[in-house]
């Protein structure tokens, strides 16, 4: 009997390594039977490997749960139906649903002790330097100019307290950087500000590992520190802090002067370092006050040359994690939780792209920040606070990557209502009608969704007169009047459809299909495909009689025949063909110049018939949580200046069904963003550990 279960257990056994899988587990035998009809043959069978992934052999040596991007890219193309491809038998819909499921099980095992990727220690980019001088020093206006804002409000109709947009409102744009406005200069006389910090290709200007420092960059931020310290402008009347930091103290007594001195100075050192200043910086800096005084310098001038130091120093570029622990004894404890400094510094980041102001440091100084009803409390106060415009001024125009309608330049022979009166083009007015619709969202608190469907549009007649394809109306080149309008035809309204991203996504003379194809993947789902090799030739241009009598997609698909194309294209073709029936200014037309029908019928998502474009936009509602998905990544990435990775994949889950229940209004995605565990913990934390209640020790200067 001994012997019969012996040979009985060794033969499981022998089935457990032959199947990698339990002998208590039925169901996994199923998924290697999917694997082996529907996946082994392309990715593993007699050597054969294509897309270099080898499930035959990760599967057998049991390795593919340590694979987490590998099991994120299964799962979105087994659910997107890239996979099996179209030549091969298909997966039943049971099928798909078990396999689904073993690879979430897999990734969720993949992903329970990864940390969270870690983010660098980066410098203040230039739109972050300008606004933390700004609330440092308490002043009204920028200190330099600043291209990334590409709307400016010549009206203060930004208030989020209200929860309301005016019916109305005043604005400007600034093309190609050319100040326009003719009115108040902006930025202080003598300030020379640092280059523009370039966007990432697939992130925004604020990714750690793009905000380097070199040598010639350094020496423009100690110069740049010294011109604003010496500039007229920053005097009494600009200046709302001046009197606790610039005026001489009233008392004479030396004691009650150094004491005076010692206070100012850390009240500042606080707001700039964003943590209480160590005792010896202090001292020093104390010291050093002291004996400008005693040489004969004017208070005012002494307090110049400490704020020109301090805007140059490490501790006030410089954001960086400062770690503490619930025991600083045990240096390999890892419950490190986030210091509520630091969390101050993140909350002021992704909401102000500024320094914490004193509320914030006050809560982070007795420890209280980190408590969730008092953190939710702050989230909810810093929505309502008009230094919100900053995100608005910098997250949707990054997001929809609208610098890119700067340089856009429609053919004048074949679009001449494009260009107005003095040369200026109608990408001036187009560029608003997106932003405003964001902030729109923002400030009555809106659904998410209307960033894709809304109701209402913004518009002034130039812009209208666009949108018709006729001739310019009106001449508000400076200083332009949007007003808010009902829609209720679906091919206009949200992200998608608006003028600038089909201006943008064109050449000079045609619409490109595939450019808006990527651009929607990229943006709308944040999924952007892999460059086009490089070999690929550019697609003639119709300068031919044979061309001329081709639809763009027909020219596409003498152009694309190779196999290792097909895969990207499949998903980005029907994205752009349905937006065919835009011309390359986002003119609405039905037949192209040479008289064919516009043919805008497709698969989405390998699912979804659409013979129209509103067909197609009501699939992209319909599956909506890829959209939620997508953008809720998109701004996490934004909130944390890093790259995602699948260790972040249960904190957008859990944000993107929340959403789908009801919270998907942009505040309360916001607020999710701030709270969640990515932006909540440590660098070095597992993704299931919380955030708890600290103050920890004064850092010390980097």
């Amino acid at each position: 009997m001994g012997k019969v279960f012996r040979r009985y257990f060794y033969f499981f056994i022998f089935l457990k390594i032959l199947v990698g899988t339990s002998f208590a587990d039925d169901s996994l035998v199923r998924i290697n039977s999917i694997l082996d009809s529907h996946c082994i043959k392309c990715h593993g069978e007699g050597g054969k490997v294509k897309g270099k992934v080898n499930l035959k052999e990760l599967r057998s040596a049991n390795l593919i749960s340590s694979k987490p991007e590998l099991l994120e890219a299964l799962i979105g193309v087994v659910k997107d139906r890239e996979m099996p491809p179209e030549d091969e038998p298909p997966l039943s819909d049971s099928e798909r649903g078990e396999l689904l499921k073993w690879l979430e099980v897999k990734l969720s095992d993949s992903i329970k002790d990864q940390p969270f990727l870690p983010t660098q220690i980066r410098r203040m980019n230039r739109f972050q330097y300008n606004n933390s001088v700004v609330d440092l020093l308490e002043l009204d206006r920028p200190i330099f100019r600043l291209n990334e804002r590409l709307m400016r409000r010549r009206e203060n109709y930004f208030k989020p307290e209200t929860k309301k947009m005016p019916p109305q409102v005043r604005i400007s744009t600034r093309p190609l950087s050319k100040d326009i406005d003719n009115q108040r200069p902006e930025g202080f006389r003598g300030v020379a500000s640092f280059p523009q910090d370039k966007r990432a290709e697939h992130g925004y200007d604020n990714r750690a590992d793009h905000l380097t420092l070199s040598p010639l960059l350094m020496e423009s931020f100690l110069n740049l520190s010294q011109t604003i310290s010496e500039s007229p402008d920053l005097n009494s009347k600009e200046c709302r802090s001046w009197p606790w930091l610039f005026a001489s103290p009233e008392s004479t007594n030396a004691e009650d002067a150094e004491e005076i001195i010692r206070s100012r100075l850390t009240k500042l050192f606080r707001r700039a370092f964003r943590r209480p200043v160590d005792p010896v910086t202090l001292d020093r800096f104390v010291k050093f006050t002291l004996d400008q005084l005693d040489t004969g310098a004017t208070f005012e001038d002494t307090m110049r040359s400490v704020i020109a130091v301090v805007l140059s120093m490490p501790d006030f570029l410089y954001f960086y994690g400062v770690s503490d622990s619930k025991n600083s004894a045990d240096e390999n404890d890892e419950s490190q939780i986030i210091r509520n400094f630091e969390l101050a510094s993140r909350l002021a980041l992704f909401f102000w792209s500024s320094i914490p102001d004193d509320p914030l440091l006050d809560l982070a100084e007795q420890g209280k920040l980190s408590d969730p009803q008092v953190l939710s409390s702050q989230i909810d106060r810093m929505l309502n606070d008009q230094k919100l415009s900053r995100f608005c001024d910098s997250f949707p125009a990054q997001w929809l990557q609208l610098d890119r309608l700067i340089t856009s330049v429609p053919d004048p022979k074949k679009f001449p209502y494009f260009y107005l009166v003095d040369g200026y083009r109608s990408s001036m007015h187009m560029m608003p009608e997106p932003l405003l619709l964001f902030e729109t969202i923002f400030i009555e608190d809106r659904s998410i969704i209307e960033l894709l469907d809304p109701k209402y549009t913004w518009e002034n007649p130039m812009l209208k007169a666009n949108y018709e394809g006729h001739a310019k109306a009106g001449h508000d080149v400076v200083t332009q009047l949007f007003r808010r309008v009902p829609l209720n035809d679906p091919r206009r309204g949200g992200v998608i459809t608006n003028a600038a991203i089909m201006t943008m996504t064109a050449t000079p003379t045609r619409t490109q299909p595939i450019t808006r194809g990527a651009w929607i993947n990229a943006v709308i789902f944040n999924d952007p495909p892999e460059p086009p090799p490089a070999d690929i030739p550019p697609l003639p241009e119709d300068d031919n009689d044979e061309l001329a009598k081709l639809t763009i997609r027909e020219r596409l698909a003498l152009h694309r025949e190779r196999k290792d194309c097909a895969g990207c294209h499949n998903k980005i073709d029907p994205m752009g063909f349905a937006m065919e029936n835009y011309g390359p200014t986002g003119v609405w037309r039905d037949k192209y110049e040479n008289g064919r029908e516009v043919d805008v019928s497709g698969v989405l998502f390998n699912q979804y018939e659409f013979k129209t474009f509103p067909e197609f936009k009501e699939i992209i509602i319909k599956e909506k949580d890829r959209f939620v998905r997508g953008f809720i990544s998109h701004l996490l990435s934004y909130a944390l200046s890093r790259e995602l990775d699948p260790a972040d994949s249960p904190a957008l889950d859990e944000m993107t069904d929340k959403a789908m229940a009801g919270e998907d209004g942009m505040r309360d995605v916001l607020k999710s963003i701030a709270m969640s565990d990515p932006f909540l913990q440590m660098d070095n934390f597992k993704r299931n550990e919380k955030i708890e209640d600290s103050k920890g020790n004064v850092p010390q200067s980097p």
